[in-house]
């Protein structure tokens, strides 16, 4: 394989940018761009259980995508080597995934060029809710339409799993169980629309030391009732039901210990429930929490509880959304309305 190289470069005077740059000013009939949304997530419920002889633990959730994105400037060039670089970005993101991901697809997929990136980093880093794992997936969605490859949807799976246990859902989108690490994926009908209110703290959550502070056993008695009730969030959330109808299974077993190493997080929890939140959860290993509302009025009214915190006011997103998003993102590029999106250029191109 030729030279790879991988880079990034922040702008720090780009703090209020409103969407990527154009990342390569030449003009040139063979360079393709698109814009793209890396949407965000929330675990609506999220059980750890027993430690895997790999070392991870397994894990059952139920994914949720959600309106806050990520918008991601992309920009192919077709050449000789292989070069995957972010030039531009509104935040400095150390050890960014983006080109990571790119790298791994060209080689993979044997995509020769360049990629290159611009990134409007609006999901909080951090913060349990996908950010760069949603990053990741857009690349591996948009990057083969861009230099016409077909990568077959269970190629995607294997590169997206190694690149991180999240990573596979924003394959997908809308409403799933995960198993396994996460990567492991099942579609759930899908409930109702619903807004809510996100209470981003500036609290860096170490999921390493969640992990080692549960301390979990299956053998201790606990794990019968935390799956039963796993067990009835998944029938409720899949009988396609509302918020009211399931909000007492959402349960996220990172709150006990992450509460106690972070107690300003479970004071952030309780004011959201003070302001209407049902129920109010934290995602994934934290810091970022959710509440469900009625609606989008009272989700707002909601966020002036938190004057000296960030918020975002969200609603769900299902599949269908999703995937229709994605189209309209790469509409120029594509060939009709399949899962993944096929490039319209593929046929000039192997896909060996």
């Amino acid at each position: 394989m030729r030279g790879v190289c991988v880079a990034t470069r922040s702008n720090p005077n780009s703090a209020k940018l409103k969407t990527p740059p154009a990342v390569l000013s030449p003009d040139s009939n063979r360079v393709r761009r698109a814009r793209v949304t890396a949407l965000a997530k929330i675990n609506l419920a999220l059980q750890v259980l027993d430690r895997r002889p790999d070392g991870y633990h397994e894990l059952r959730t139920v994914f949720q995508t959600i309106s806050l994105p990520d918008t991601i400037a992309v920009e192919y060039r077709p050449g000789g080597g292989t070069i995957a670089a972010i030039s531009d970005a509104n935040v400095p993101i150390p050890n960014n995934i983006v080109p990571l991901a790119a790298r791994m697809l060209m080689e993979e997929a044997g995509i020769r060029g360049e990629v290159r990136f611009g990134i409007d980093k609006r999901i909080p880093m951090g913060a349990g809710l996908g950010g760069g794992s949603s990053d990741a997936a857009a690349v591996l969605l948009a990057l083969p339409v861009l230099a016409g490859r077909r990568v077959p949807i269970e190629r995607l799976l294997e590169i997206a799993a190694r690149l991180g246990s999240d990573v596979p859902f924003f394959l997908m989108g809308g409403t799933a169980l995960g198993m396994g690490r996460g990567e492991e994926l099942y579609p759930f009908p899908e409930p109702k629309t619903s807004h809510g209110l996100l209470v981003t703290p500036d609290v860096h959550v170490s999921t390493s030391d969640a992990y080692r502070a549960l301390g979990r056993d299956l053998t201790a008695g606990g794990g019968s009732l935390r799956m039963n009730i796993f067990q009835w969030l998944s029938w409720e959330v899949g009988e396609g039901l509302p918020v009211p109808s399931w909000r007492d299974f959402c349960r996220n077993d990172f709150e006990e210990v992450v509460f106690r190493q972070h107690p300003q997080l479970q004071r952030l929890r309780r004011k959201l429930e003070r302001a209407g939140a049902s129920p109010a959860r934290m995602s994934g290993s934290g810091s970022a929490l959710f509440g469900f509302f009625a609606g989008r009025k009272e989700a707002e009214r909601a966020a002036e509880f938190f004057p000296k915190t960030r918020t975002e006011v969200f609603r769900t997103i299902h599949r269908a959304q999703y995937r229709a998003l994605w189209w309209k993102s790469l509409e120029a590029h594509i060939s009709g309305s399949t899962w993944p999106p096929q490039s319209r250029y593929a046929k000039w191109a192997s896909t060996d």
